[in-house]
């Protein structure tokens, strides 16, 4: 009887799917930021920033049900059929993020996250928008992209190229926006990418361990559960 512990590595996602995802993933990176500021911007502050976020995510995570359904709805089979496998990369990559985020903790840096600080302001403003945005847009959008895309597309040729791609790729996404957050240039910030290492390593080792992007947006939406639960005051 064949062992069921490593699977072999197939494409999830078809030919049509990666050329509309690179798109939507260059748009989404590159473009979408800037417009959502412009607009803010546009209206001198009237516009509610909780709200218009939750816009922003919904037409978001929209697009990624547009773009990526099938690779998304195949994902609940690869959920179901090999749920045993699905259920320990779950659960070993929440502990190993937990481990390494405690020993990346212990890493002095120059600059303090501003996330510490912007969440509870979120959350004391608009608490459900800012759930909603954290804990179910974002881990949508983000796993089928970084992972289903980024890690997939980069796993056909070498396992290792996805790991460290989609690692890196993430982690640097995560704080290149605090560069610019205070009016001037800091690059101080983009050390900050350490801090999320821990994480994209548990995301892409519960993705490429577990076979269904449904198992990386559920770990995802744990974690950034976690990570708002701490920012709190108790």
């Amino acid at each position: 009887m064949p062992s069921r512990l490593r699977r072999p590595w197939r494409p999830q996602l078809t030919r049509a799917e990666m050329g509309r995802g690179w798109v939507f993933f260059a748009l989404y990176v590159l473009v979408f930021p800037w417009v959502m500021g412009w607009i803010q911007r546009s209206f001198h502050g009237e516009l509610p920033v909780a709200e218009s976020n939750v816009v922003y995510y919904l037409l978001a995570a929209t697009l990624v049900f547009l773009v990526f359904w099938s690779f998304l709805r195949h994902g609940i089979d690869l959920l179901l059929d090999w749920l045993p496998e699905n259920l320990f990369a779950f659960l070993t990559g929440l502990v190993g993020a937990g481990a390494l985020h405690l020993l990346v903790g212990l890493i002095p840096l120059p600059v303090e996250n501003p996330n510490q600080f912007s969440y509870p302001e979120q959350f004391a403003l608009a608490p459900v928008a800012t759930v909603v945005i954290l804990v179910l847009f974002m881990p949508l959008v983000e796993e089928t992209l970084f992972r289903g895309l980024l890690f997939g597309t980069a796993r056909r040729y070498s396992r290792l190229l996805g790991y460290v791609l989609s690692v890196l790729v993430y982690a640097v996404y995560c704080v290149w926006q605090f560069v610019y957050a205070y009016g001037t240039v800091d690059l101080r910030y983009l050390l900050l990418f350490v801090e999320y290492v821990p994480m994209s390593l548990a995301l892409t080792w519960c993705y490429d361990n577990g076979g269904s992007i449904w198992s990386a947006i559920a770990l995802h939406m744990v974690l950034n559960a976690v990570s708002l639960a701490s920012t709190l005051p108790h």
